[in-house]
């Protein structure tokens, strides 16, 4: 169950979010001001906060300024003000919405449902790997091992053999590699990928990893799995 913050002056507005919000399924703890709520989400690690930006004391833009010094929890502004200006200095300070007053409750929990589903496809693609024998890549973070032993490449040495592993059994040139690699633009000579592969085997040798790069003889390389 995801917990939301619901931080709005006005009871109506609150009240209205908090009910929509507990149909759908969600946890709510609502606030009145701003005055508590960076200090709330260390205990209590909402998933996502709606925060209206006009309130007495302490308003929504400090209050967003609080959080992103420590958090980067999803907010979304809700305000009766509808000028270009404050849409985009809230989305500076580091809102990830800005929705106007007043508002369709269903539009409010699909920007919700939005703002949940990038997070989730974010978190799922920095969990994606590729796995070849004893090496698992994960590409999102450009991070490789073996037994928990990072295999450190260099940024070309990486591109390489990302795209190798990737297109594992396929026999691929030198000229083909380099543009992979470099793009159309490259100008240097095509036995710079021979180095590459040298450097890459050394590294993967050292780590006694199972996985070799193959020489396809007269024409390139691939990697069998």
């Amino acid at each position: 169950m995801k917990h939301i913050f619901v931080v709005d002056d006005e009871h109506n507005i609150r009240d209205l979010i908090r009910k929509y919000l507990e149909i759908e399924g969600y946890k709510v703890t609502c606030f009145s001001s701003g005055q508590n709520v960076a200090h709330e989400i260390e205990r209590l690690r909402p998933a996502l906060i709606i925060m209206d930006i006009m309130m007495p004391g302490i308003d929504g833009l400090e209050v967003c300024r609080q959080i992103r010094a420590k958090s980067e929890v999803p907010i979304i502004f809700v305000s009766a003000r509808d000028e270009e200006l404050d849409r985009i200095l809230g989305l500076e300070i580091g809102a990830d919405d800005y929705l106007t007053k007043p508002f369709s409750p269903r539009e409010l929990l699909v920007r919700i449902k939005n703002i949940f589903r990038r997070l989730d496809k974010s978190v799922n693609k920095q969990n994606e790997f590729l796995e070849i024998k004893d090496i698992i890549i994960y590409p999102a973070r450009r991070y490789i091992a073996k037994d928990n032993q990072e295999l450190k490449l260099t940024a070309k040495e990486y591109e390489l053999f990302e795209f190798l592993v990737k297109n594992k059994k396929m026999a691929f040139s030198r000229e083909q590699l380099l543009e992979k690699v470099w793009g159309y633009d490259f100008l240097g000579d095509d036995r710079i990928i021979d180095d590459l592969i040298k450097r890459i085997r050394k590294k993967l040798k050292d780590l006694n990893s199972l996985l070799e790069v193959t020489t396809v003889w007269g024409y390139g390389y691939r990697i069998d799995d």
